[in-house]
């Protein structure tokens, strides 16, 4: 079997049914050595064909459950029990101090890639699965339950660097396709590839205020990719889909210089600027200290002095996850296709 994308070839239909196509049973294995493939399934991932990833988002079952929803459901009205946490790719360019994700083990770059149609008819059939389960909970929301089998939102951000795999415009056409909006969180090391995607939310992470820092933070594997960063900024400030800016601030490493950071998001003009704190979770628990945390009360400091700088709004916030919203105009719409 070959997994080479033709772009020709992918065909138009609606959301996969619940009796999924033999076609999508029959997914590739997954090509990933066998130490790595353990290591991500301790780590609650699916693995999705040879190279993609699916894991039930905590706030996914805690929705359905009654128990809350993630900080995105609140700023753009994502509905949490239906939204898919995914990466077409579980490699990445940097090893950030400040990411939850094992880092420490890289992921070859494969030889064949799975197909759009492959991994979005792969992770819809996951998701389903996962969440089957919840149905006889004696504590969950049938409806919310039912409704979690038929997925509307699919955030392209579970790990890895997504603007690696090389049809991820096609990869947000199929989810598009298929009903869902789409959010993609990238780094900002592909410029060429931001400038061509159309997900319903674009997210860039802006993990430092200078190249030094950023460095240190990031350890990027190339030397050009801060320049490439700066690049896209430029790319974003003429791009037409919903632009948000996210930094992760970590104290002792680049919880700092709010007027370096405006300075740099004042070059992408977002739509949208959230400022949230690192959270001591996973394998970042090997790298920091449980201190390194930002406190809310700090965060809400920073974004303020953010907003003042760039002009924007302080739209809301969310104590739990530590995080802030600005808006660049007063009102903040719910994410559409």
């Amino acid at each position: 079997m070959t997994h080479i994308f033709q772009m020709s070839n992918l065909p138009r239909h609606q959301l996969l049914p619940m009796s999924t196509s033999p076609k999508h049973q029959l997914l590739p294995m997954s090509t990933l050595p066998e130490h790595q493939l353990e290591l991500f399934k301790k780590m609650g991932y699916h693995i999705v064909g040879t190279h993609g990833a699916v894991k039930p988002c905590l706030w996914s079952g805690r929705s359905i459950k009654g128990k809350g929803s993630c900080y995105k459901s609140q700023f753009y009205d994502i509905q949490s029990h239906r939204c898919i946490q995914m990466t077409p790719f579980l490699g990445c360019n940097q090893s950030c101090l400040h990411c939850w994700r094992p880092v420490e083990h890289p992921v070859d770059t494969p030889a064949d890639w799975d197909s759009p149609e492959e991994i979005v008819g792969g992770c819809i059939m996951e998701q389903r699965r996962l969440m089957s389960g919840y149905g006889g909970l004696d504590d969950a929301d049938k409806i919310k339950w039912k409704e979690s089998l038929e997925p509307k939102h699919a955030a392209i951000s579970l790990a890895g660097e997504p603007t690696l795999y090389p049809f991820l415009p096609e990869l947000v056409q199929e989810f598009h396709k298929q009903g869902l909006t789409t959010f993609v969180v990238t780094n900002g090391t592909k410029p060429d590839v931001i400038e061509i995607i159309r997900p319903s939310q674009l997210y860039m992470s802006l993990d430092a205020p200078d190249k030094e820092t950023y460095i240190h933070s990031c350890a990027p594997d190339h030397k050009d990719q801060w320049e490439r960063i700066l690049e896209s900024l430029e790319v974003l400030c003429h791009h037409p889909c919903r632009i948000a800016i996210r930094l992760t601030l970590t104290k002792g490493l680049n919880f700092k210089d709010v007027t370096g950071y405006a300075r740099l998001i004042k070059l992408a003009e977002p739509d949208f600027v959230e400022v949230k704190a690192y959270m001591h979770l996973g394998y970042s628990r090997k790298r920091l200290e449980r201190d390194a945390m930002p406190r809310h009360e700090e965060i809400l400091e920073f974004t303020s002095e953010l907003g003042r700088e760039l002009g924007y709004h302080m739209a809301d916030d969310v104590e739990l996850s530590r995080v802030a919203l600005l808006s660049k105009n007063e009102k903040v719409t719910p994410v559409t296709l």
